[in-house]
């Protein structure tokens, strides 16, 4: 699978990549005539895969994931796209 960012992490204090198929930023407009939350606040969203430090996927990693570790990793996929933007 072809991937717009691979981005070094840890699971389980284990040393990975994470796979970044799609991201999406929207800043906030922080109007009062904003249509909902959303858009009044901004959001991101991304896809990734778990993967070992070669790029192949690691399903077994994967599992180990806690929801902790999946709000880390979107805090570090949404860091490091927003800086290569800039």
């Amino acid at each position: 699978m072809s991937y717009i960012a691979e981005i070094e992490s840890r699971v389980a204090g284990i040393p990975c990549l994470i796979g970044v198929s799609h991201f999406d930023c929207v800043r906030g407009s922080y109007s009062y005539n904003a249509a909902s939350d959303m858009d009044y606040y901004g959001y991101s969203e991304s896809e990734w895969d778990v993967l070992d430090r070669r790029g192949r996927p690691a399903a077994w990693l994967e599992r180990k994931l806690t929801d902790d570790d999946r709000q880390r990793i979107e805090q570090e996929i949404a860091e490091a796209m927003t800086e290569e933007a800039y």
